[in-house]
């Protein structure tokens, strides 16, 4: 079959040599993309007199009919056609004649495919910061339910000091919102047009790029025509946004799936995201929290190896950068489903608050209020803290925990100790008493939950 930039050669490549070089099997993903380019490529080209009023037309008809039939599943593509810009004027050319063939004058598949993948990324990324925005009112509604659910907090996964649920949930509602600005602030760098940069060196036609630009409601044009063809620097930073989202979406699971084992039990995962064993019938497994944890490292990948493709291509478009797709669109659907699962379970898990309260009583969290309450009556910190220690060592002894040991044994310790020392180590107030700004303490948190709702609201 005879390709349609076939004219200078005089041998065809075998069909497994096509089947190798071809992109069409997964780049027909930018097939609305193509079209609503190739619309706002034509009316420019009618607007600027380089194409009769009457060609204009026909193209823009046959193209419209086009891209109802990409809507509705209805095109076929062929890997005769190589990628999705030929697929698509091949089509054009069947469906008007011979005019289909002017559709292309003024550009090249280099600024085209550019143009395609950036109208693409600006639609997926205005939906996943959507997403994160959902995935932040579940998560606020969810700590709204459990300011005063305490838990204990964990550094080096040992228990630190007690806290609220709340302030826990809500530390991943500002990871989340670091993440939406950054895909937020991309827009800038992803809503720029490289269409009409031609090849590489513009062209001689009269074109207008800032009338196709506002046509597809890009907020600028790429100032450099070898810049425009052979940037991909906005899928990266996509791929490296998206690496830091999935980051903090696997952080989170590592925690729910903890959470949710059976030495620890805070949590329980609801049915519609777990799984069972296909050997052990008693088996609750949380796949989806591990699916996600373990498609961070595919996401990963793609940022790796696009990062790879691009440091050693010379400008400007290099056959090498036909690799830059595969990655963004498993990167998009990988993001956009972790999202999603994610919103759902943390919706749908049951919090076992007795559980959770139960493990801030049975463990040495609260000792930092003893060395905090010593540092309040004059005792310096450092001798405060080798105090409270030689008091954790004597319960370790004894099988019991601080809450239990007996008044006269604190006064050995310090006469400082008074009876309101118990008062000092219950966990509720310990969590409660932590009110410095960003703190865990309860009024503190319901502060940052109305500041985070007015956030999502406006």
């Amino acid at each position: 079959m005879k390709k349609l930039w076939g004219g200078r050669f005089t041998k065809t490549a075998a069909q497994w040599v096509d089947d190798f070089g071809a992109s069409i099997h997964f780049d027909q993903q930018l097939v609305e993309e193509d079209i609503e380019g190739s619309i706002a490529h034509v009316t420019m080209l009618g607007e600027c007199g380089i194409l009769p009023k009457e060609d204009v037309e026909t193209i823009k008809k046959g193209l419209t009919k086009l891209l109802e039939k990409a809507k509705n599943g209805e095109l076929s593509f062929s890997v005769a056609y190589e990628d999705i810009h030929l697929n698509i004027e091949k089509m054009l050319i069947d469906e008007i004649g011979p005019v289909g063939g002017k559709l292309h004058t003024g550009r090249s598949r280099n600024d085209q495919v550019a143009t395609d993948m950036h109208l693409y990324l600006r639609k997926r990324v205005i939906e996943i910061i959507e997403l994160i925005r959902q995935l932040q009112r579940v998560l606020v509604e969810k700590a709204e339910r459990h300011v005063e659910t305490l838990i204990p907090g964990y550094t080096h996964l040992q228990r630190a000091q007690p806290i609220s649920f709340a302030h826990h949930l809500m530390a991943y509602v500002w990871m989340f919102e670091r993440d939406r600005e950054r895909f937020t602030e991309s827009l800038k760098r992803i809503n720029k047009s490289p269409l009409g940069a031609g090849a590489l060196a513009g062209t001689t036609f009269p074109i207008d790029r800032h009338l196709t630009a506002k046509l597809l409601s890009f907020d600028s044009i790429y100032e450099n025509s070898l810049d425009a063809v052979s940037d991909r620097d906005f899928i990266i930073e996509f791929l490296s946004h998206s690496s830091m989202l999935m980051m903090h979406l696997s952080r989170f699971c590592e925690e729910l799936i903890l959470w949710s084992s059976q030495e620890f039990q805070f949590i329980e995962i609801d049915d519609t995201f777990a799984t069972g064993s296909s050997i052990m019938p008693q088996k609750k497994n949380p796949d989806m929290a591990e699916l996600i944890r373990g498609k961070t490292g595919r996401v990963y990948g793609h940022l790796i190896a696009l990062l790879t493709v691009m440091k050693g291509l010379p400008l400007a478009y290099n056959k090498d950068m036909q690799e830059d797709k595969e990655g963004m669109f498993d990167t998009v659907q990988t993001v956009i489903g972790s999202l999603k699962i994610f919103a759902g379970m943390i919706e749908t898990m049951t919090v076992r608050v007795d559980m959770m309260e139960k493990a801030t009583k049975q463990d040495f969290s609260n000792a930092t209020e003893l060395a905090d309450y010593l540092a309040k009556k004059g005792v310096p910190f450092r001798e405060a803290h080798e105090i409270v220690g030689k008091l954790v060592l004597t319960c370790l002894e004894r099988g019991i925990f601080l809450m239990d040991l007996p008044l006269d044994v604190y006064r050995q310790a310090s006469p400082l100790f008074e009876e309101d020392i118990y008062e000092a180590l219950d966990p509720y107030n310990a969590v409660n008493r932590r009110t410095s700004a960003g703190g865990t303490g309860f009024t503190e948190v319901k502060k940052a939950i109305e500041k985070v709702k007015q956030m999502l609201e406006a």
